[in-house]
């Protein structure tokens, strides 16, 4: 029987993707005890935006919450976490100490996979990520972010035509995703994952690009997609058909819209297929149980408000209706008929109640978290109508810069800079008056390589230099650790952790590290009361025990008098 493997996405990218982020640590281990029965392969618990939120809006230690997964987990599935290579967390490429720093600390701290990755492919940005992840005793799974080229209006193809300009491109071919993944390859990397972020492969491209990597490269192929606009489970679907050795997927009160396809829906076609996962089917039905309470719990933050059709992939049956459309779907996938293959999809889809596909996302073709940001980015200026206007520059803004993939942060970049162009173009001002530092800094070449040649004549205009100019870390600062002698004189970053934690996130971290020490101070006081309460009260009792002569004797003997004069006035000073 074939086997595939399924790394669980629900406890850093699901969460992510539906409810900011806001899972607490007590939400967490309420569901580790399940998890441990499950039998995941692997499990995606760290990163992206959970170390930064958790300590922003949560008050809690990121590495604790990696600690107390591992410590449940241990031995049971790999904990998964993602890096953006040189960038980390971050903008600027880091010096090689701080990268080797926190992937060792993280290996220590229980990741076993880091997925690594590069938000404009750039191969350089992943190397020294590899190199730190293996040698100490991680998994390297490499990431090709997986894009398209820029979709055109007819109304921009036609104005591009009478200026003797075409807009056909074909830049992201087979050949660009294999070339990347055999460089990744080449370096070390121990699996390959397909990273479709913003939901946009198509199934037939899916099985076309699992089908090309598994013939030409010697190490396991991971896909991971998301459900935006509406091909993530058909997707799925095609990338098994053809090979993957490993997909990601959410359990089902966590998966789908923005999120992941739901585990449960990928498991009942394995189980047409003849296909093993190795999963604990029992224990994905208690887990998705306890997850329907916490994401009730979480409903501030959810913005689909859309609870999925309860069911238990151990013990329901579906109806004859239901199980036909799997058949269907599965037909229609090995006929490569792709239309019919995502209809029947989206109908299976529509009737476990996860959301359908925003049609105004799927026209724009990019994420829904930059959809949602030029949107906020609009509405906070009160120029919402704005946003059409704004949707049809990000064509020609990607182009222009390189033509980066659609993922964090290229995305917010791309996305904020067709905010200002489209502003521009309100004002009557030529078009990228205004700009960002982080669009200045993506055109001059500050984060990497684009995946298509920036024309330097544009890059003049926009950064001042018509050649490529790569950061150069030796102009790094690192972040100050102030002492706080009103604490006892402790630094503000007591230990390596602490430190990486104030070098990647340094304001958050800042307050949530001076936080934790104020708190740590308060709770040492409290002792020192409460045994300075104890000794008093133990004192009483032994007084309150003599008789009068005894007492008599004793004060005149002066005995009683800590830490006053007598033990009556310190009685009575305790009392008051």
């Amino acid at each position: 029987m074939r086997k595939l493997k399924i790394r669980d996405l629900t406890l850093r990218d699901g969460q992510q993707s539906l409810f900011a982020t806001r899972m607490t640590q007590e939400q967490i281990e309420r569901l580790l005890p399940l998890y441990k029965e499950a039998n995941f392969y692997a499990m995606e618990v760290w990163g992206g935006a959970v170390p930064d939120t958790i300590m922003h809006y949560l008050n809690e230690d990121p590495w604790y919450r990696l600690e107390s997964v591992y410590k449940e987990l241990k031995g049971i599935s790999l904990l998964a976490s993602v890096s953006r290579g040189r960038n980390l967390f971050g903008f600027n490429p880091y010096p090689d100490d701080v990268i080797e720093g926190f992937n060792r600390q993280a290996i220590l701290s229980g990741i076993g996979i880091v997925r690594v990755f590069d938000a404009l492919n750039d191969v350089e940005n992943i190397r020294s990520t590899i190199k730190f992840v293996k040698d100490n005793g991680g998994l390297a799974d490499c990431a090709v972010c997986y894009t398209i080229d820029p979709h055109f209006s007819p109304y921009a193809k036609l104005k591009a035509l009478l200026h003797a300009k075409l807009l056909n491109y074909n830049f992201f071919t087979d050949d660009y995703f294999l070339n990347k993944a055999s460089q990744m390859v080449k370096m070390g990397a121990d699996i390959i994952t397909i990273k479709d972020k913003a939901g946009l492969i198509t199934p037939g491209r899916a099985g076309e690009l699992v089908r090309l990597l598994k013939e030409k490269i010697k190490v396991p192929v991971d896909f991971h997609t998301h459900c935006t606009h509406g091909y993530g489970l058909a997707s799925t679907l095609m990338a098994i058909l053809n090979g993957a050795d490993i997909v990601d997927t959410n359990i089902l009160n966590f998966s789908g819209g923005s999120a992941s396809p739901s585990f449960e829906i990928v498991q009942l076609f394995c189980n047409r297929l003849g296909i093993d996962t190795g999963v604990n089917l029992v224990a994905v039905g208690k887990i998705n149980r306890e997850l329907k309470i916490i994401r009730e719990e979480l409903a501030d933050f959810d913005e689909t408000n859309l609870l999925p059709r309860p069911f238990d992939i151990s013990s329901d049956q579906l109806n004859p209706e239901l199980d036909a459309m799997f058949n269907l779907a599965i037909d229609y996938a090995k006929s490569n008929k792709e239309s019919e293959l995502i209809e029947v999809c989206r109908e299976i889809v529509t009737w476990f109640n996860l959301p359908e596909p925003d049609s105004k996302i799927m026209k724009a073709e990019i994420p829904d978290g930059m959809y949602s940001n030029m949107k906020a980015q609009l509405k906070q200026l009160k120029l919402e109508k704005l946003l059409p206007k704004a949707l049809e520059q990000i064509p020609m803004v990607r182009l222009a810069s390189g033509c980066p993939p659609l993922v964090t942060p290229t995305s917010q970049i791309i996305g904020n800079q067709a905010v200002n162009c489209a502003l521009d173009q309100e004002k009557g001002l030529p078009l990228y008056t205004t700009k960002s530092i982080q669009y200045v800094n993506l055109v001059k070449g500050v984060y990497g390589k684009t995946p298509v040649e920036i024309d330097p004549e544009f890059r003049y205009r926009i950064a001042g230099v018509k050649e490529e100019t790569p950061y150069n870390t030796k102009f790094y600062k690192k972040q100050e650790n102030p002492v706080f002698e009103e604490y006892g004189g402790v630094p503000l970053a007591s230990n390596e952790k602490e430190s990486l934690l104030l070098e990647l996130f340094p304001q958050i971290a800042h307050e949530f590290l001076k936080t934790k020490i104020e708190q740590t101070y308060l709770e040492e006081i409290h002792k020192v009361e409460e045994e300075k309460q104890r000794k008093f009260e133990e004192t009483k009792r032994a007084y309150e025990a003599l008789s009068p002569e005894e007492k008599e004797k004793r004060l005149q003997q002066g005995l009683y008098s800590y830490p006053w004069t007598s033990f009556e006035e310190e009685m009575e000073i305790g009392h008051s």
